[in-house]
């Protein structure tokens, strides 16, 4: 029994080694979205470039007074990511002023969390040759993004800006800056999940060998009954109180001396 589970114990943790690098644990949050009114003459005719708009690229603006964004995560509450697919944002701006707002480009990056000097990947900016915002009026604009299908599995930070002009001025504004979860492409059944399941099998199995050899060794010790030593009786002290000055203390007393001699 104690060779068989030394051996369940040595296959399971070299399974446990060799499937160690798929391990990641996965998180999803599940923040309320932002609700975003899409109005359908904004989404028509947004002249949607192929183009990178290099000359934003590197740009930083600040943003015009009063001019709302916000984000929803299409279809996506808890911000899930995969890699090397596309996932789709619905950016939405308010203008609460007269002028009309001229959309140029919608950008993204993704950072290590808590530490956005570190740059994990520049994504692809997406640049707009017909889109306005009406003076009082709010629009949606869909910005298509995807992660390197070589980003590891976890938990990172985006960051999102709209870059647009007001009367010839450039201006720009985060639409988006938190966590998103990045996980593997390929449908819910991924490597982790089917290691996560086999070790959860495998440690089930463990628990129920050693809970049926620990139930063995107890029964062996309940069998086992114990030995009773044979031993002179020791008499009772009152008895012999009581027995004092009859005749059986006395041919006892006799029985005593002539083994004395």
């Amino acid at each position: 029994m104690a060779s068989s589970l030394t051996n369940l114990r040595v296959f399971f943790f070299a399974l446990l080694l060799l499937a160690s690098p798929l391990l990641q644990v996965a998180k999803c949050q599940s923040d309320s979205d932002v609700d975003v009114s899409e109005s359908a003459d904004g989404a028509t005719d947004l002249g949607i470039s192929g183009e990178d708009p290099q000359n934003f690229g590197d740009a930083s603006f600040s943003p015009a007074p009063g001019v709302d964004t916000a984000v929803v995560f299409h279809k996506n509450s808890a911000r899930l990511v995969p890699a090397g697919e596309e996932t789709l944002l619905l950016v939405g701006i308010m203008n609460p002023g007269v002028e009309e707002i001229n959309v140029i480009a919608i950008k993204a990056s993704v950072h290590v969390p808590f530490d956005h000097r570190m740059l994990v990947q520049n994504l692809t900016a997406q640049a707009f040759n017909n889109a306005t915002v009406p003076g009082h009026a709010q629009f949606t604009f869909p910005y298509y993004f995807a992660v390197s299908k070589y980003l590891q599995p976890g938990t990172f930070d985006l960051v999102g800006t709209v870059i647009y002009e007001i009367d010839q001025h450039p201006y720009q504004g985060v639409f988006y800056n938190g966590t998103i979860e990045v996980v593997e492409s390929g449908g819910f059944l991924t490597m982790e999940s089917v290691f996560l399941f086999t070790l959860g099998i495998a440690l089930l199995v463990l628990l129920v060998l050693w809970i049926h050899g620990q139930i063995q060794s107890l029964s062996k010790k309940t069998k086992r009954t114990p030995k009773v030593e044979a031993g002179t009786a020791t008499k009772d002290a009152s008895l012999d109180e009581w027995l004092q000055g009859t005749a059986y203390t006395q041919s006892e007393s006799k029985k005593s001396k002539k083994k004395k001699n």
